[in-house]
């Protein structure tokens, strides 16, 4: 059997552009990996299909039961399907949801962990959700959150943004290696030569530069423009590859709506620091 190592992280935060990056630097390609192809190399755990098979219903109809006495199933049956590591796309908390954790620890190899600044993540999280600011950062600030329940994607346990963050990352372990946004724009070659460490490389410099490039912010928002993105959600009137910048809360929030964030997550951005 093989194990999950998780791509983990609140949504917006990241985990497309490193994903984008594990399929450029991994194959080695003399050409951008093509985006609407990242399941490639990495898969996600939440899709329905994946847990049809153990019960043929609509998945909208589901219980959050029902999709949580499932969810270990699934994760061996990933597993099971290839020797060696498997990259596991997942926004889950790191969380028990009806008595069963949403990450099967026994068939975990470790975990990529990516955050970004509250702050950024409210702009682009209530564009990519077709939400109002304010409504976006009250649902980044409700322990019930979460996304799915459709016949496309199951129940996916978000919580609060603050505690995303805190219980994927409040252990250090060798299997952790813990990503900020923010770095993987100031200084992409040093934050993406790290994880391919983690990983048990020493990276290429050549082949580090061009998986760099080949997964830059302009190279994905140019894809997408041509041919779209089959991950963007039906209820986006944006492009996923929007900006890809950090700051721009700067000019989009309202004292107040900063404030918000601020207060509802300062402890977590301290840590991280964003305060």
């Amino acid at each position: 059997m093989g194990q999950l190592l998780w791509i983990a992280s609140y949504p917006k935060s990241g985990s497309t552009w490193a994903r984008a990056f594990l399929h450029n630097y991994i194959r080695a390609a003399d050409r951008p990996h093509d985006i609407n192809d990242l399941t490639a190399l990495t898969t996600g755990e939440s899709a329905a299909a994946r847990f049809a098979p153990h019960d043929p219903r609509p998945a909208s109809q589901y219980s959050v039961a029902d999709v949580q006495r499932l969810r270990p199933i699934v994760h061996r049956e990933m597993a099971q399907a290839r020797p060696g590591i498997t990259f596991v796309k997942t926004h889950n908390a790191l969380l028990v949801v009806e008595g069963v954790q949403t990450i099967t620890r026994e068939v975990t190899a470790g975990c990529l962990y990516i955050l970004r600044d509250p702050r950024d993540v409210a702009v682009s999280f209530s564009r990519h959700l077709g939400l109002s600011l304010d409504q976006t950062i009250a649902f980044m600030a409700n322990p019930e959150a979460a996304t799915g329940g459709t016949d496309h994607t199951v129940y996916v346990r978000l919580a609060t943004w603050s505690a995303h963050v805190h219980f994927w990352t409040r252990r250090p372990h060798p299997g952790l290696h813990v990503m900020r946004y923010e770095d993987m724009l100031a200084d992409p070659l040093g934050a993406f030569g790290h994880l391919v460490r983690f990983l048990g490389e020493a990276p290429e410099p050549g082949r580090l530069a061009r998986a760099v490039d080949f997964s830059d912010f302009a190279v994905l928002r140019a894809q997408e423009a041509a041919h779209g993105f089959v991950e963007q959600p039906a209820q986006s009137a944006e492009p996923f590859f929007r900006v890809g910048q950090a700051g721009q809360w700067r000019a989009v929030l309202s004292p107040a709506q900063v404030a918000r964030i601020e207060r509802d997550h300062g402890a977590v951005m301290q840590r991280f620091g964003y305060l």
